[in-house]
């Protein structure tokens, strides 16, 4: 295991991106630090937008980091040790 988890949440809706991140949140266990979201960019901001916001304050996350992709936002859970 990587501790890495990739979720793809292209094609959906607000609603239907949140409980997949949600959903993925609660799943994420010890060996897990770090949620690659892959968004898309291609279609418009709305998600990207939605990643940045909403989950910059959620108590499992420590920080949000974009990558060179711009298509792909990772929420770390805590430092790779």
């Amino acid at each position: 295991m990587s501790g890495i988890v990739e979720i793809d949440i292209h094609g959906m809706n607000r609603f239907q991106a949140q409980s997949c991140i949600d959903a993925s949140l609660r799943r994420a266990g010890g060996a897990i630090y770090r949620i690659r979201v892959i968004h898309g960019f291609h279609s418009g901001t709305v998600l990207r937008n939605m990643i940045r916001q909403r989950y910059a304050t959620h108590s499992k996350v420590l920080r949000i980091e974009m990558g060179i992709n711009p298509g792909e936002t990772d929420l770390v859970l805590r430092e790779f040790s």
